[in-house]
């Protein structure tokens, strides 16, 4: 008898994998927020650069190489990079589906009956007690995608991975504005507490003087006490700046990797870091700058393809499966008896107690979830652009004056030292005077971290010049 064709089972094949590539694919999803037309903080539109390298803006050298050392170091950006690795491998996985699965088996049997003379079930029997029984075969399968299914699974591993690198991108831009706000703050209690040495320094000065006129008989014991007093709580103000400025060294350490005793740092002051004037563009230019952004959006638009893989459980599946193989019992003979085996299954769900559609509901509802982070994740961009914007206006206006501030101070301090020096004055005037002037010098420190801490806020804010994919 004449073999069938196999011509019209290789049609329905082509025809099935044809219907699979021409699926519609994932759209992307809509937020449904419309961004505003300009920020609501007014500030001056700087020049539009490129701000991947953002930090090398502020003037430092060392800070670009604890940015660099921060990005070989980091625990947490190599977590990220792991993850991103296992989302590659995900789509892999998730893709094996979109092709027919191919397997290939070898076999050798050999059955002895120990005794007896054996039994209808078994091959061997008291007249022939070891039989031998060798076949290869080779055989395909491949599950219909009706439904779009396993195309929504690829789609999800997909949009999972990119979720992945964007969360990676994020990890990373925090990571590297924390090492430069941390070396900010490094700075700015080094300088504070070369101020706090100087204010030590003075008052010292200022109680030989009290000292030396209690001797004569021209200052009271009063006026010795009190600057004493102030002398004491200079000395005790310094091992605080001194420590909080260890604490910011080890924290820097610790986001390079590495312990704070391995941490070098070079001579730097902190009058030196400079702050760029920064663009910050529209709105609207916003939600493709920032990577979490980005990620909220890819997490979304890979649960909107978990429900079609969930909607695609509850209908039927058809799977093809073609074998070919051979069989012998003797080794040398197992490529002389071939066949083929074609088949075609047809599975659809019945029952199984409501499992199906609740798996449906909670994709959708993971997607709702979703989608409201996404919206979220949009206001909160605004949201931090606009605080950093008001931030930076409100410090260049506070350091105006705060500058007048500490010019005056060091006028009245200088003035009042004079005149008690030839007692024209009480060492009241001159103790005030002491205690603003350090308080200006300590604010106008403050004041200058507070503005550079805004600048690369912003800098975060605006995603720190990243590129999406």
């Amino acid at each position: 008898m004449k073999p069938r064709p196999f011509k019209p089972s290789l049609s329905l094949l082509s025809l099935c994998l044809l219907l699979n590539a021409c699926a519609s694919p994932t759209l992307r999803p809509d937020s449904g927020i419309q961004p505003p037309a300009a920020w609501q903080s007014p500030y001056t539109a700087g020049i539009a650069q490129d701000n991947r390298q953002w930090w090398t803006r502020f003037g430092s050298p060392q800070l670009a190489g604890l940015i660099e050392q921060a990005r070989l170091g980091s625990y947490d950006l190599a977590a990220a990079m792991a993850r991103v690795r296992q989302a590659q491998s995900d789509t892999v996985i998730a893709g094996g589906s979109q092709l027919p699965e191919v397997k290939a088996g070898l076999t050798a049997n050999r059955q002895k009956l120990l005794r007896g003379d054996g039994y209808s079930q078994l091959d061997a029997d008291s007249n022939n007690d070891a039989v031998d029984y060798f076949s290869a075969n080779l055989s395909a399968s491949y599950e219909i995608d009706f439904w779009g299914g396993q195309r929504a699974g690829r789609d999800s591993a997909a949009f999972s991975l990119q979720a992945s690198e964007f969360d990676q991108a994020t990890v990373e831009l925090t990571l590297l504005s924390g090492v430069a706000n941390t070396y900010a703050q490094t700075l700015s209690l080094q300088e504070q507490s070369r101020i706090a040495e100087l204010n030590l320094a003075n008052a010292q000065s200022v109680l030989r003087l009290v000292q030396t006129r209690f001797d004569s008989g021209s200052a009271t014991a009063l006026e010795l006490a009190q600057q004493k007093s102030l002398v004491a709580a200079q000395q005790r103000q310094l091992p605080l700046v001194q420590q909080q400025a260890t604490d910011a060294r080890i924290s820097l350490a610790a986001l390079l990797g590495r312990p704070m005793q391995q941490l070098a740092l070079r001579q730097e002051r902190f009058d030196q870091l400079t702050w760029p004037v920064i663009d910050a563009g529209v709105p609207s230019q916003l939600l493709s700058r920032r990577p979490d952004i980005a990620r909220a959006e890819a997490q979304l638009a890979a649960a909107q393809a978990d429900v079609t893989v969930a909607r695609a459980a509850m209908l039927p599946t058809v799977t093809l499966t073609a074998e070919i193989g051979s069989g012998a019992d003797h080794a040398h003979d197992i490529l002389r008896s071939p066949f083929y085996n074609l088949t075609a299954g047809l599975l659809a769900p019945v029952f199984n107690n409501g499992r199906l559609g609740a798996q449906r509901d909670k994709a959708t509802a993971r997607q709702e979830e979703l989608l409201e982070s996404y919206r979220g994740a949009i206001i909160n961009g605004f949201a931090d652009v606009e605080k950093a914007l008001n931030g930076i206006r409100g410090l260049d206006q506070q350091r105006q004056w705060q500058s007048e501030e500490l010019s005056q101070a060091q006028t009245a301090f200088d003035i009042a030292q004079s005149r008690y020096q030839a007692g024209a004055e009480d060492l009241l005037t001159v103790l005030e005077t002491q205690r603003t002037l350090y308080a200006a010098q300590d604010l106008n420190v403050q004041l200058r971290l507070s503005r550079m801490q805004a600048s690369i806020a912003l800098y975060k804010a605006l995603g720190g010049g990243w590129q999406g994919l």
